[in-house]
């Protein structure tokens, strides 16, 4: 057996030449006593034509059947007049066949392989050797390999170190629950997964690596989703002597010669807005603004009203914020009762609404406005005849406009908005520091525990913490949180001094954070780093919305994985090495 070509790689250049091609028969088709055979593999389908006069070869074809192996071997030729196929690659050529050879016969299939409408999701994981052969997946597995190969060359060109960082490591407060590996060696003790590599890629700074690169594999024991795998890929970054700007420009200039190799240009640099200017106008930290859609604050159209809820926030020193809908005038009654328990989910306590329709105001609640407000509150919107208005009011400002982007996103998809560009990618810098735990009586990190202060703020520390920006960033695209990261404190002193915040004693400290804190006291370098999604990446380079899709063998939303059965028992000898015992769940009648 010797394969020549792959099927997918033929072309009329190939015309004359013999071949010998491998793969899975993908229909096989008797048109007026000739024999039509369609063989896959990862790169296509090539067609191979058995006319009736080789009696031998012809009962050999005959027997194959959707799935089987076979070998083909044949001679190119071009198709006949009127019987080219120009949705196939192949299409202009055929393969004369002469010899054909079933390396293995195949069972029917659970699904049909050139499409999965009507299969659930789990007939296709459970089968998922099968499902990987079907076209669409074959190209989504080429394609992350492509762009795991673009990314290691851009790094490796760009003076990186690809170092690979620990599986099993400690157990360390990073947000989400740990997976935790039991020790055979140490009864009672445990290694963990690591979430991240964090605070190991930090010491590769300090120990003078200088610049380090991995496609790290990262676990997290979480409620899942579309874009949420228990372990999953990132690209993880780190650079000594680097600020914001090095970060930027390393990650913009990645992004630009990936999305182009992938044939998808995007426009560097990306625009920046701080966290409270995209919470202000956009009502989330991550949104697609491939879109319109802005809240506009409308606070103080509503400074002498009547109304009694609005003047009440007013008085009161919140926020009333707005957004128009353009064409939403179109909305039943049912339509708006539903767009308001989307506000009421997303913590409001009601939503007003108004159509424009003919110059006039259409709503249970117009009566409550003079005109003067309608007249201003139209021209700060700048509402057209047939769109519709929504207000949000909340002592909190930032409430507010957050329940008025969760009602964004909705609108977004209900008036089926068209996106100004494909990609759209936004750097949102200057998260808050720290955030107030009240029930815990202590301070917790936004974003990482490792982020530094802005240094202007720095004397804030100490009087009003809360007030303090950051050095942590995020990349969004398309509404996606594709990267995150910061500037890390180097210093060790406001490093322990954070955790401490953050209610970890000196003790504390030591034992779940000592190899980093300790190694920031021996010459620890300034350094930044960064922490891109790469299954999200790819999922939205290939235009699938769910992170599923780019993986070979993904999980459940319950964690499971349908193809080989985990998690399952383990014997009672393995329980017994590992100085374990099981407990049951209880069941309460």
């Amino acid at each position: 057996m010797k394969r020549t070509h792959y099927c997918g790689h033929l072309r009329t250049e190939h015309t004359g030449s013999e071949v010998v091609l491998c793969g899975w028969v993908h229909s096989a088709r008797n048109h007026g006593g000739v024999l039509f055979i369609d063989l896959r593999d990862r790169t296509g389908m090539a067609q191979a034509v058995v006319e009736p006069e080789n009696k031998a070869l012809f009962e050999t074809a005959s027997q194959l059947r959707g799935e089987f192996v076979a070998e083909i071997t044949g001679t190119v030729r071009p198709r006949p007049g009127g019987y080219q196929n120009g949705q196939m690659t192949t299409g202009a050529i055929e393969v004369a066949a002469s010899a054909i050879v079933i390396l293995n016969e195949s069972k029917t299939p659970p699904f049909e392989l050139g499409g999965h409408a009507g299969v659930n999701e789990e007939t296709r994981l459970k089968y998922r050797y099968v499902d990987l052969r079907r076209q669409k997946m074959a190209h989504n597995i080429i394609a992350r390999h492509q762009i795991a190969q673009i990314i290691r060359g851009y790094m490796n060109r760009n003076d990186f170190l690809e170092v690979e960082t620990p599986i099993m490591t400690r157990s360390t407060p990073e947000g989400a629950r740990d997976y935790l590996v039991p020790s055979r060696l140490k009864a009672g003790d445990f290694y963990a997964l690591p979430q991240s590599p964090q605070m190991f890629k930090q010491i590769l700074m300090v120990s003078g690596i200088d610049r380090y690169y991995q496609l790290a594999r990262a676990f997290r024991d979480e409620d899942l989703r579309a874009d949420r795998q228990p372990e999953f890929t990132q690209l993880d970054l780190e650079m000594s002597f680097a600020k914001e700007e090095d970060v930027f420009s390393l990650a913009e200039g990645l992004l630009k010669e990936l999305f182009c190799k992938m044939g998808q240009p995007l426009d560097i640099p990306f625009p920046r807005m701080t966290f409270r200017q995209v919470m202000e106008r956009y009502g989330s930290d991550k949104p697609d603004l491939r879109f319109g859609l802005e809240i506009e604050n409308c606070t103080e159209i509503f400074r002498e009203t009547g109304f009694k809820v609005f003047a009440d926030i007013v008085a009161a020193d919140g926020a009333i914020r707005a957004i128009r809908a353009p064409g939403g005038a179109v909305f039943t009654r049912g339509d708006m009762d539903r767009l308001t328990e989307t506000a009421k989910k997303a913590g409001a306590k009601g939503l007003v609404w108004l159509r424009v329709k003919g110059g006039q105001f259409e709503s249970p609640s117009a009566k409550f406005f003079t005109p003067e407000e309608l007249r201003a509150l139209e021209t700060k919107l700048s509402a057209a005849d047939g769109d519709a208005l929504f207000i949000a009011s909340d002592l909190n400002p930032l409430k507010a406009a957050t329940v008025l982007g969760e009602l964004r996103k909705e609108l977004i998809a209900k008036l089926q908005l068209k996106p100004r560009a494909p990609w759209f990618a936004l750097w949102v810098t200057n998260f808050p520091l720290l955030e107030w735990v009240p029930e815990e009586n202590r301070y917790e990190a936004t974003h990482n525990p490792f982020t530094a202060p802005l240094d202007a703020e720095l004397p804030m520390l100490d009087t009003e913490p809360l007030k303090m920006g950051s050095h942590q960033y995020d990349l969004v695209l398309n509404g996606v949180e594709l990267a995150s990261g910061s500037v890390r404190n180097h210093r060790s002193a406001i490093q322990r001094k954070l955790l401490g915040m953050m209610g970890h004693s000196p003790e504390s400290i030591s034992e779940r954070f000592g190899m980093l804190v300790n190694s920031l006291d021996y010459g620890a370098p300034p350094h930044a780093g960064l922490g891109l999604g790469f299954d999200r990446l790819v999922a939205l380079l290939c235009g699938e919305t769910s992170i599923r899709e780019v993986m070979a063998f993904p999980k459940t939303t319950t964690a499971a994985c349908l193809l080989s059965g985990a998690p399952g028992r383990v014997s009672q000898t393995q329980l017994d090495e590992l100085h374990l015992k099981v407990v049951e769940p209880r069941t309460d009648s």
